[in-house]
C-alpha cells in the first residue's frame, strides 16, 4: 500500500510518539507536528479506513500491526538516507536529517535497498555482531560511533588518494 506523504508523517509520528507516551492523542500529534487538531482528526479518520491505527473519538491513538510495520520502514528509508547524507557525504547532521525527511518520500523501495547495500559496503556495517533494532536510540549511536570510526580509519589508511 502506497501511502502519501502526509500519512506517512503522521504514521512516523505517532510511532515515535508511542515510544514515550504512555497514551497518545489528537493533541499530542497536533502539537508535534505543529499542526490544528481539525487536520489531525481527518487525517486519524484516514488511517483508520486503511487500518493502520485503532481509534475510538476522544480515545486513544495505537498503530495497528500493519501501521507499526509501515512506521518501521519508513523511519528505516530516514534513517539510510540520513547516514548516506552526513557519514558518506560529509552533510552537516541537522541538515541531512532535514532533508532525509524530504528525500524520504521520493525514493523507491529499491533505491533504498540500494542505497542501504552502498552504505553497508562502504562502511562495512553488516558484520556487527548484534540484534540492531532501528527504533533504538542506543543502536542508532553505536552505528553512528561506528561509521565515523571506520571513517576516520579508512581516512587514515588512504592518503593522497592511494590507498595503503
Amino acid at each position: 500500500m502506497k501511502l502519501t506523504n502526509s500519512q506517512e508523517e503522521y504514521i512516523k509520528t505517532i510511532y515515535i510518539l508511542s515510544k514515550t507516551e504512555k497514551e497518545i492523542r489528537v493533541t499530542d500529534i497536533a502539537q508535534k507536528l505543529e499542526i490544528t487538531k481539525p487536520s489531525v482528526n481527518r487525517a486519524i479518520k484516514n488511517l483508520k479506513d486503511i487500518k493502520l491505527i485503532n481509534y475510538k473519538t476522544y480515545g486513544e491513538i495505537k498503530l495497528t500491526k500493519e501501521g507499526e510495520k509501515q512506521a518501521q520502514e519508513i523511519l528505516k528509508r530516514e534513517d539510510i538516507i540520513k547516514l548516506f547524507l552526513s557519514k558518506i557525504l560529509d552533510v552537516e547532521e541537522t541538515q541531512a536529517k532535514k532533508e532525509a525527511t524530504a528525500m524520504k518520500h521520493a525514493i523507491s523501495t529499491e533505491t533504498e535497498q540500494k542505497l542501504e547495500q552502498f552504505i553497508n559496503k562502504v562502511l562495512n556495517l553488516g558484520d556487527l555482531d548484534c540484534d540492531y533494532d532501528e527504533t533504538s536510540e542506543k543502536c542508532k549511536n553505536c552505528i553512528k560511533i561506528t561509521a565515523r570510526n571506520r571513517i576516520k580509519k579508512e581516512e587514515i589508511n588512504n592518503v593522497g588518494g592511494i590507498k595503503c
